[in-house]
């Protein structure tokens, strides 16, 4: 498959228990704006700080003694903004830096991609993916669905399901099911355990429940 979709608003929920594998939160881009956050919370910090002296240096400009130590702790701020403002660029050169898929995969966001050439039941499409380090796809926004929907031509599993509570819908991440592209009248567990869902119903692009015994391809999903 070739790289298709290259959107950079990709933000993947944080991978609580089942992907074992992945690195970081399934955003590629949360722990970056985490640690962003904080460094910009630390400098807010330390510039409130640096007006609070600077005040005070002027109502204490009698003292030497004082206005001494208020000038080094000053100067030790200064210092230290210094640092953070060099810690954040060296965070943002590392972030840009361009990353690549494995070969076979399809880049797509912060993801990377690949459809199956087999057909199997929805736990042995899990088991291989997660041996891959990667795992089921986690469908969460409208251009995921689209490029999804872009390279398969069939039933292919996904990695939704409501194995543990039937109706209660989460993906393979344990995030549960928020945007959705049920076909109209799906999931209806209209045979006995239709506990997972795929991709394409029929000529559409739009979802359905299945038994997780029948045999499909399935897409993997890992993160850069």
């Amino acid at each position: 498959m070739e790289e298709i979709y290259v959107n950079e608003r990709c933000f993947k929920p944080a991978n609580k228990s089942s992907i074992k594998n992945l690195t970081g939160p399934r955003s590629c881009k949360r722990n970056f704006y985490l640690v962003v956050i904080l460094l910009l919370g630390l400098l807010t910090g330390s510039i409130s700080l640096a007006f609070y002296y600077k005040n005070a240096l002027h109502k204490y400009l009698s003292s030497s003694k004082q206005l001494s130590s208020m000038t080094e702790e000053r100067d030790l701020l200064k210092a230290n903004l210094t640092e953070m403002t060099k810690e954040l660029e060296r965070l943002q050169r590392l972030f840009n830096q361009k990353k690549t898929c494995p070969a076979g995969w399809s880049k797509f966001c912060c993801s990377c991609y690949l459809l199956s050439e087999s057909s199997d039941s929805w736990h042995s499409a899990r088991k291989n993916c997660t041996d891959q380090g990667a795992d089921l796809v986690v469908i969460d926004s409208p251009e995921e669905q689209i490029f999804i929907a872009s390279f398969t031509q069939k039933r292919t599993w996904i990695g939704l399901n409501d194995i543990e509570q039937e109706g209660t819908w989460k993906w393979v991440d344990g995030t549960p099911l928020t945007l959705k592209y049920w076909a109209s009248g799906q999931p209806d567990n209209a045979f006995p355990k239709e506990n997972c869902a795929h991709i394409r119903f029929y000529e559409n692009t739009s979802w359905n429940d299945f038994p997780c015994q029948n045999s499909l391809q399935w897409v993997c999903e890992k993160l850069l």
